[in-house]
């Protein structure tokens, strides 16, 4: 399998990692008018084969032992549970975000949520396998806490009408947060589990994981949407247009890529697990870039909104600088 020799490369995959978390949530704009539960479906499809695909060829190739074939057939038990738990808790992570934020607002679920998750992902992560300095690593990890809380600051201020916080939505936000901090820690568990069985054959596992817990997890929440819509009907999955189900397909893919590559990162031993990811957490202000560049989301915004975002980037930017400056000192 290929596994970067140096910390340069394994630093251009925690990069790609972040780009492509922060990326993926562009195919769902793609489709207007689709309810999330109908989207989730090819998502979660896309991500299990985008999984694979990656075992078959990078996770294949290379001199470094054992190639892909082999990591999955003789995989230790404890690897696949570790790894296929990990993709239930996350799973369960990103379908209560998005519900917070259809019920919340994205200024109260986003830094609730997602800034909850790196305090918990990084912390968790570095007790599993204690690696990089600390200073650093959670210097930078509150730097970029402060930058999500800014970027939602400069959200509600874009929005002239904010929606109305709920006691549901912030329950609905702290427990995402918490389950989406969780997750990485189980991956960190499966990649350091002897013998090895490598970080693609990891991804593959906790790709089953997320399909399995689509199922029961999605269907609930088509009955029982937690933003308060009514139910889903299942058949608007089979009348929805064929370029809507690509983009989904697409949007796991492009999630999965950054996974594996974050794993990848990971299990080279060259970083630890809080370092690869805290960058891949980085993923916020790449989405934030998306929206004011590309998708004009701060068009005729007031100008306390525009100068909210100059300073979030500053402090992801710092942010980010330490936390890949931590394996290094």
């Amino acid at each position: 399998m290929l596994l970067p020799e140096s910390y340069q490369a394994a630093l251009l995959l925690m990069i790609l990692s972040m780009l492509c978390w922060g990326s993926w949530a562009n195919t769902l704009k793609l489709c207007p008018r689709y309810r999330f539960q109908l989207f989730y479906w090819d998502y979660a499809l896309g991500l299990a084969a985008g999984a694979l695909l990656w075992g078959l060829t990078a996770g294949s190739l290379g001199g470094t032992p054992p190639d892909f074939a082999s990591a999955i057939t003789h995989a230790p038990m404890a690897t696949v549970l570790w790894a296929a738990g990990g993709g239930v808790v996350f799973n369960v992570a990103n379908l209560l975000l998005v519900a917070a934020i259809e019920v919340a607002g994205l200024a109260v679920a986003f830094p609730v949520g997602i800034g909850l998750a790196l305090v918990v992902g990084a912390v968790s992560s570095y007790l599993v396998s204690p690696a990089g300095n600390p200073l650093l690593l959670f210097g930078g990890v509150a730097l970029v806490a402060v930058a999500i809380v800014t970027d939602a600051a400069a959200y509600r201020r874009r929005e002239a009408t904010a929606k109305a916080t709920t006691t549901r939505g912030i329950a609905l936000s702290l427990v995402a947060g918490v389950l989406m901090g969780s997750f990485y820690p189980l991956v960190a568990h499966s990649l350091s589990a002897e013998p090895a069985s490598g970080p693609y054959a990891v991804a593959v596992f906790f790709a089953i994981g997320v399909l399995v817990s689509t199922v029961p997890a999605n269907l609930l929440l088509m009955a029982h949407p937690l933003d308060g819509k009514p139910p889903v009907r299942g058949a608007g999955y089979w009348e929805a247009p064929l370029g809507w189900h690509v983009a989904g397909v697409l949007g796991g893919a492009v999630w999965c890529t950054g996974a594996v590559a974050n794993f990848v990162a990971s299990g080279a031993h060259l970083v630890g697990p809080a370092v690869s990811y805290s960058i891949g957490q980085g993923a916020t202000m790449i989405s934030a870039c998306w929206g004011v560049f590309v998708w004009h989301e701060f068009a005729g915004a007031p100008r306390a909104a525009r100068l909210l975002l100059v300073l979030m980037f500053v402090f992801f930017a710092l942010g980010l600088s330490a936390v890949a400056l931590a394996p290094l000192y």
